[in-house]
């Protein structure tokens, strides 16, 4: 698998896996909308090739308007379903706009999973204005910054969240910037750990 990491973009090819396809057509449906999303944590390090298996995908999403949100969810109706509630307005006022995650999956399925969540603190936020495109296939997708996404996995420290970290940190040493990893390992406090396991 040959990457090409540009200064505004990773490039790449790769026979999909089931995750991939489930990613792809989730997220067609909020660019069609024009909802502003970036996907994080494990699937990342799937994305380019780690191999394991995840039933869930967390994605922060721009707040929107219950009127949006409505639009989004007559959107996804036609191939998939809500796992919390089957009701539109509960889902808007009592899980994404209350700051808790909903989660969607293909309908007659309960994994995987796509976890969307508002964006509500400031690395959130940065990680959604800072959002990395991916083209993978031609297929465009936005992740978290490589820069971040390790010394977060590091931050949640299960040992399959340090795997996590070390596989993108293999893979892309020589391509990210190194003092904006840094200063995420401060603000993280994650210092000891990345010397520990990474460097």
């Amino acid at each position: 698998m040959e990457i090409s990491y540009l200064k505004d973009k990773i490039i790449f090819e790769k026979e999909l896996n089931s995750l991939d396809k489930f990613v792809i057509d989730f997220t067609l449906i909020l660019d069609k909308i024009g909802i502003k999303y970036v996907l994080v944590s494990g699937y990342v390090s799937i994305l380019f090739g780690r191999n394991r298996s995840s039933e869930d995908i967390d994605m922060i999403i721009e707040e929107i308007t219950f009127e949006k949100f409505k639009e989004l969810w007559i959107e996804l109706e036609n191939n998939f379903e809500c796992v919390n509630t089957d009701n539109l307005e509960d889902a808007y006022n009592i899980y994404l706009n209350s700051r808790h995650s909903i989660r969607f999956s293909r309908k007659g399925e309960y994994i995987p999973n796509m976890e969307i969540k508002f964006q509500k603190i400031e690395i959130e936020k940065w990680v959604l204005e800072n959002r990395f495109l991916v083209l993978l296939n031609e297929y465009g997708l936005f992740i978290s910054r490589i820069e971040l996404q390790i010394p977060f996995k590091l931050f949640l420290g299960s040992e399959k969240d340090i795997e996590d970290a070390k596989y993108l940190f293999s893979m892309f040493k020589d391509k990210i910037d190194m003092d904006l990893l840094k200063e995420f390992n401060r603000k993280l406090k994650i210092e000891p750990l990345f010397n520990k396991y990474i460097r």
